[in-house]
């Protein structure tokens, strides 16, 4: 259930710090409000991430300090509070399931027994306050179920040596799975349209559910951020550096910028987010991009020593992350949040990859749809915790959880995928590849009469210990081993023949000795580094 902070009344006042245990003297001395600013760093937090809440509270018995650097615009800063504060600020945060669908994902241990760990990061359009809806705009929206507009995975390596980020289009097909609303039970039948529209489903696990699906990848954690948050953060962290390649008005976002770098701030960062029209070809494409730019900006201020030691500043930093913040319930306090920024923190901007779903648009330019072959590679490669930077050193072979059975042992269901947007399904395209897989020796492969259409052609598995059985298949038909991929939508091993292969029996996309262990993410997914400082490229149609 969604945690609230209603019930005062019209002439209670907001509870403040001190009521809590707030102490202000530990700011007395350097770092104080007119003194020699003192650095709030990893310095001063144990590296193995306890020096957290519990410890500090037993220690001082009043004064807790919790840290929690974000690569977004969800988890900032430092604070200081006395425990109970430190209790009020976990009732501020609104807790909701983590997954509303039936897909049970899990992550492959990698050669020494470590595992990634997989947070969705969502920005909500929710108008359905007065202090959002002054920044949103669009009062005709009020009462509507907010959308996701911004949707971005950020995946740490399961050595904690990378981060990957990647951002699927608002505007992406997907399926949606059926998903059961936590709040009055209302299911909501499995459907097809915009990913963005998945949050209007039950909420932010519906989203994450669409994104196993869409994916194969499994998600950890989510955490959801509306327009006044993403406000009051900027403000908290002293703004924003970003930079525009010429004179760029937005008018439906309010943007406007002069060439060259600025720092911006409070709302002007919420402008900076939204803006569409004024980037690039005037797309969601262009957007997700300047929210890249501005997510590596913010780290790399953050790394290089912004300073929050203004108690002032950082009480309202601790009210504006806790109340903005919406998270799974695996995630119990703040405390959690803190473990979580101590270990995202440690890598360097420079192992930190953002990539943007490589895509395609379809229906007349309506929606775009996963460009096939690459979008598929920059999932696996998330899914086999490989860096999209490419400088991964080469892993230790791993093992699978289970042998292959014997191919005439291993039921294989075999489906036609190959409808796109534009082209129909190629008939009898499903018992073609079937009796090829028979001729390899795979006596129990069968045709499913169900069409699934996909881009990429896949052999899912439902379990992991399928998971041997399904690379055997995909070896026998030339594919790729990224095309296995873990499934709580199959019952078998199921092979589904995609847009990429409508016809011969060999996979026309088989790679050449060696071309499959080829590391990092392809060109057409954008992908920026962390320790990239470049201008935005402003469409000219919103220059001044």
């Amino acid at each position: 259930m969604q945690r609230t902070t209603g019930g005062r009344g019209a002439h209670e006042r907001t509870p403040r710090p001190e009521d809590f245990g707030w102490n202000d003297s530990m700011y007395d001395g350097p770092g104080a409000s007119g003194g020699p600013e003192r650095s709030v760093s990893s310095r001063e937090n144990r590296e193995d991430g306890t020096g957290g809440p519990e410890r500090r509270a037993g220690r001082g018995g009043r004064v807790l300090r919790w840290t929690a650097l974000s690569l977004s615009m969800l988890i900032l800063g430092t604070a200081g509070a006395g425990y109970l504060y430190y209790e009020h600020l976990n009732g501020n945060l609104t807790k909701k399931p983590l997954t509303l669908g039936d897909n049970q994902l899990k992550h492959r241990q990698n050669a020494e027994g470590h595992t990634p760990l997989n947070i969705l990061l969502l920005g909500s359009d929710s108008r359905n306050s007065e202090r959002n809806l002054e920044l949103g705009g669009s009062r005709d929206d009020v009462g509507r179920e907010p959308l996701a507009d911004v949707q971005m995975l950020l995946h740490l390596s399961a050595d904690r040596d990378s981060i990957s980020v990647l951002s699927v289009p608002r505007d992406t097909k997907v399926t949606i799975p059926e998903c059961a609303d936590p709040e009055d039970d209302t299911v909501h039948p499995q459907s097809t349209g915009k990913i963005n529209s998945s949050l209007q489903y039950g909420g932010p696990g519906c989203t994450v559910a669409t994104w196993m699906e869409l994916t194969g990848i499994p998600v950890d954690h989510f955490m959801m951020i509306d327009f006044a948050g993403v406000v009051d953060m900027a403000d908290a962290v002293g703004g924003v550096p970003v930079c525009v390649d010429a004179n760029v008005h937005d008018s439906r976002s309010g943007l406007r910028l002069e060439k060259g770098e600025t720092t911006v701030r409070g709302e002007q960062a919420l402008q900076w987010l939204r803006t569409r029209h004024g980037f690039g070809d005037g797309t969601d494409i262009g957007r997700t991009r300047a929210q890249h730019m501005y997510m590596n900006s913010m780290v790399r201020r953050l790394k290089a020593g912004t300073k929050l030691t203004d108690p002032g500043k950082l009480r309202s930093l601790a009210e504006a992350a806790t109340e903005a913040l919406t998270v799974d319930d695996g995630i119990e306090g703040v405390k959690d949040l803190y473990d979580l920024g101590n270990e995202l923190k440690q890598v360097p901007t420079e192992r930190i990859t953002m990539v943007t779903m490589p895509w395609e648009y379809s229906d007349g330019g309506s929606y775009v749809v996963p460009k096939p072959g690459d979008a598929e590679k920059v999932f696996s490669l998330i899914r086999d915790d490989i860096a999209l930077d490419g400088k991964d050193e080469p892993k230790k072979e791993e093992k699978t959880s289970a042998p292959a059975a014997p191919a005439g042992e291993i039921p294989v269901r075999v489906r036609n995928g190959t409808r796109t947007v534009t082209l129909g399904p190629v008939n009898g395209r499903a018992g073609t590849i079937t009796e090829e897989l028979r001729r390899l020796g795979f006596d129990r492969a069968a045709t499913d009469p169900e069409e699934a259409p996909q881009a990429d052609t896949t052999v899912s598995y439902p379990s992991e210990d399928l998971h041997g059985d399904a690379l055997a298949v995909a070896k026998a038909l030339g594919l790729p081993e990224r095309s296995a991929r873990q499934s709580a939508g199959v019952e078998q091993v199921t092979l589904v023949i995609g847009a990429d292969w409508r016809e011969g029996n060999a996979y026309p996309g088989r790679p050449r000795s060696g071309e499959d262990d080829e590391r990092g993410a392809p060109e057409s997914a954008d992908a920026l580094n962390g320790d990239e400082e470049k201008c935005m490229n402003v469409n000219p149609a919103h220059t001044w």
